[in-house]
C-alpha cells in the first residue's frame, strides 16, 4: 500500500505527534508498505529518507503551547505537489483542525482521508470560530481517529461526528531491553519535558522538591528538556538546588536507559494533554509512575492501578506520594509489575494493527466484505456515509 502521512508540526522540534508520526512511519515500512511522510523543517534539518520537507514553520500559540505550523500559498502549492507525486492509496493527516499542512492536504486530496485528532481542549475557541472553515475540508475525510478518549470528546464536542480511539503506539521493547546507567541510579526521579512550558508541570515538581529532600534528603531530580536551566530552579533554596541534574536533550536510546534508571518517573503536567505518551514510554520501561490527574494520564494508567495519581498542580500532594512511594519499594515494584502488563496493548505491534484495519477500510478492503460487515466498519471507524 503507499501510504502519504502529514505531519503538521515542525520535524526539527521534536514532540509527542512527531514522534507518533515518525514510529508510525517506521513501522508501516517495516511491514513492506511504501511510506511518505510531509511535514515542515527548516533547511538543515537532518530528515530520513521518507520524509518530505514542505519548508520552514513558524511559531503559533495553540492549546496552551507554541505550535511550529506551515502554511500559506507556497506551502499549498507544495502539498499539491506532493500528493499528485505520491499517487497514494490512502492519505493519513494528523491534526486537520489547525492551520498546517493537514488542513492543506484536506483541501488539495481527492482519494481517501484518514484523520488522526491529538487535541484535548473542550473549550477551545479557535476551534469553535474555525469552525465554517474547516467543515468543507472535514467533510471530505473518510475516518477519524482519536488518540484518547479526552481527544474523541472534544473533536465530537467542536466538530461533530465521531471517532474511533487508537492511542499513540510505544515500541515497548525497545524500552524494556534499555541496559539502566549507573549514574542515574540511587534515589533518582525523573522528568522528561520542556522546560521552560509550565504545563509540562516542571515548576509543580520543583515547588515540592524541598519538603521531598526533607524526608529523604539523598534523593536526586533528573531533568531532561530544552529550556532555561537556571531559571527552572531560581524558587528552589540554594543548597537545594545540587540535587537536580539538568541532562538537556537527550537521545531515544538515554532516555529509554533514564526510564530504566530511576527509582520514580513524575509527570506532573497541568494540561493540555490528550494522552501521555512519555507514561507509556516510563512503563515499558519499568519504572514505577506518579502522574497528575488529567482525565487523559487516569485513561492511560488504567485509573490508578498502572501508576499512583495526584491532585492536578498540587505540590503538597506529590510531594506526600513521592516521600511514600521512594520509602515503599515492594510498592514501586507492584507498580512496575502491573505496568509492565498494561503497556503490552500501546506495543506498535497492536496500534499498527489497528490503524491499518482503517487504511483497508476506506480503501478497496471494504469493497470486499458484506454490506452488514461495512456497517460495522463504518460504526466502529467513525468513518462518513457514502
Amino acid at each position: 500500500m503507499r501510504i502519504g502521512i502529514v505531519c503538521p508540526y515542525s520535524w526539527d522540534v521534536p514532540g509527542g505527534v512527531q514522534f507518533h508520526v515518525r514510529d508510525l512511519a517506521e513501522h508501516l515500512a517495516a511491514a513492506g508498505h511504501e511510506v511518505s511522510v510531509l511535514a515542515p523543517s527548516d533547511d538543515e534539518t537532518p530528515l530520513p529518507p521518507y520524509v518530505v520537507s514542505a519548508g520552514r514553520a513558524v511559531p503559533v500559540p495553540y492549546n496552551g503551547s507554541v505550535a511550529r505550523l506551515n502554511f500559506g500559498f507556497l506551502s499549498a502549492a507544495r502539498v499539491r505537489r506532493w500528493v499528485h507525486d505520491g499517487a497514494f492509496d490512502v492519505l493519513h493527516i494528523h491534526e486537520p483542525a489547525t492551520p498546517s499542512l493537514a488542513l492543506l492536504t484536506c483541501w488539495a486530496a481527492q482519494g481517501p482521508i484518514v484523520a488522526t485528532f491529538h487535541t484535548s481542549n473542550p473549550r477551545s475557541r479557535a476551534m469553535i470560530a474555525a469552525y465554517p472553515i474547516l467543515q468543507p475540508a472535514l467533510e471530505k475525510i473518510s475516518a477519524r481517529i482519536a488518540v484518547s478518549e479526552y481527544a474523541r470528546r472534544t473533536f465530537v464536542e467542536h466538530l461533530g461526528g465521531d471517532a474511533v480511539v487508537i492511542p499513540n503506539g510505544v515500541d515497548v521493547d525497545f524500552f524494556a531491553r534499555a541496559e539502566p546507567k549507573a549514574e542515574w541510579q540511587g534515589g533518582t526521579i525523573g522528568f522528561i519535558g520542556r522546560i521552560d512550558e509550565p504545563r509540562k508541570g516542571l515548576p509543580v515538581l520543583m515547588k515540592a522538591l524541598p519538603r521531598i529532600l526533607e524526608s529523604l534528603p539523598d534523593t536526586r531530580l533528573l531533568v531532561a528538556g530544552r529550556g532555561d536551566e537556571d531559571e527552572a530552579v531560581e524558587d528552589l533554596p540554594a543548597g537545594m538546588r545540587d540535587r537536580v541534574e539538568f541532562l538537556g536533550m537527550i537521545s531515544d536510546e538515554d532516555k529509554a536507559r533514564l526510564l530504566r534508571s530511576v527509582d520514580l518517573y513524575v509527570a506532573p503536567n497541568t494540561g493540555g494533554e490528550s494522552f501521555g505518551i512519555i507514561l507509556v514510554e516510563a512503563m515499558s520501561s519499568g519504572a514505577p509512575v506518579l502522574a497528575s490527574d488529567l482525565d487523559a494520564f487516569a485513561q492511560v494508567l488504567d485509573g490508578g492501578e498502572a501508576g499512583e495519581l495526584f491532585p492536578n498542580a498540587d505540590a503538597g500532594a506529590l510531594a506526600d506520594a513521592a516521600v511514600r512511594l521512594l520509602s515503599d519499594p515492594e510498592r514501586r515494584q507492584a507498580l512496575r509489575a502491573y505496568g509492565s502488563r498494561h503497556v503490552r496493548r500501546f506495543d506498535w505491534s497492536t496500534v499498527g494493527s489497528d490503524i491499518l484495519a482503517v487504511y483497508e477500510t476506506v480503501t478497496d478492503g471494504a469493497a470486499a466484505v458484506s454490506p452488514d460487515e461495512r456497517i460495522g466498519f463504518r460504526a466502529r471507524f467513525g468513518l462518513a456515509r457514502d
